[in-house]
């Protein structure tokens, strides 16, 4: 969309996995987890305009992802068939969508994730679906694990895949994060050998900083030099943990200034950025309930 300001922008907010424990493989190949989420306030943008000629599209190229694979498309396709489901005529339902990433592709903040569940969000109002919170999330779960997390909304414990979440009071925080110039590959992460897959879980709540550890992290530094050079300037400066498999590390500050005076010192070769926890989602509320 050339003309910003003729349509709707939402944003799509990052998290972290403030720990994240594998702790054992299931039947169907993927992995038992347990995690803690944090929505934070750096966020990809998604532009929404609605249509009724049943055409739904991406206005912009976005570099690596190509439209067949496009989240955000995917999630609006399936919403319209749900709609379907429930009236012949929302066949002729229809969307511009642009996006505009400040998210790192394969960094592990979910940005995929979360534009997909930004279209959901803003298509069940724009669309006037009225779907509720737990329908969106069962159709956000079809189109990948971290998306019911931004559908839900707020800091929470995510068990099972990550879909499995029971909302979490945190304390206020703020995060520097590193984005090492590497997209990582999950699948590649979750296949490894060395990957261990028994880790004990946690009994939550209460969750407390500094709690668990990533268990995808041994991994990924093996496999990429670059995430391992970023966690060890931090872990000068904090308690650094990789978020996701990778590759963005982080570390938590109690204040933005102190985040920010670390920000400072950071080497040239090295990218990041500060921002403070979310305590929900700025779309959160944008259901027909739970």
């Amino acid at each position: 969309m050339e003309d910003r300001q003729a349509v709707n922008w939402y944003p799509a907010p990052a998290k972290l996995n403030l720990f994240l424990h594998v702790l054992g493989r299931r039947s169907d190949g993927y992995h038992d987890l347990q995690t803690v989420f944090r929505l934070i306030e750096r966020a990809d943008e998604v532009g929404i305009s609605a249509r009724s000629d049943g055409v739904i599209r991406r206005t912009n190229e976005i570099p690596g992802v190509d439209s067949q694979s496009d989240l955000c498309l995917r999630a609006a396709r399936a919403l319209r068939e749900t709609a379907v489901a429930r009236a012949a005529g929302a066949a002729m339902l229809g969307a511009d969508i642009a996006l505009e990433k400040r998210l790192p592709i394969g960094g592990g903040l979910g940005g995929g994730s979360s534009d997909a569940a930004t279209v959901l969000l803003a298509l069940n109002r724009l669309w006037d679906l009225r779907l509720t919170r737990s329908e969106l999330m069962a159709l956000g779960l079809k189109l990948g694990a971290d998306v019911p997390v931004f559908l839900f909304g707020t800091s929470a414990l995510g068990e099972g895949v990550g879909e499995r979440l029971a909302a979490l009071r945190l304390p206020p925080a703020w995060y520097l994060v590193l984005t090492p110039q590497v997209s990582v590959s999950t699948k590649e992460i979750f296949s490894s050998v060395a990957l261990t897959r028994d880790t004990k879980p946690l009994k939550i709540p209460p969750f407390l900083p500094g709690l668990g550890k990533n268990d995808l992290q041994p991994v990924a530094t093996a496999l990429y030099p670059e995430i391992a050079a970023h966690l060890d300037w931090l872990s000068k400066h904090g308690d650094a943990r990789m978020t996701g498999s990778g590759a963005c590390v982080f570390a938590e500050f109690g204040t933005e200034a102190e985040a920010r005076a670390v920000e400072a010192r950071l080497p040239g070769s090295m990218r990041g950025f500060v921002a403070r926890g979310l305590d929900r989602h700025p779309l959160r509320d944008w259901t027909a309930g739970e």
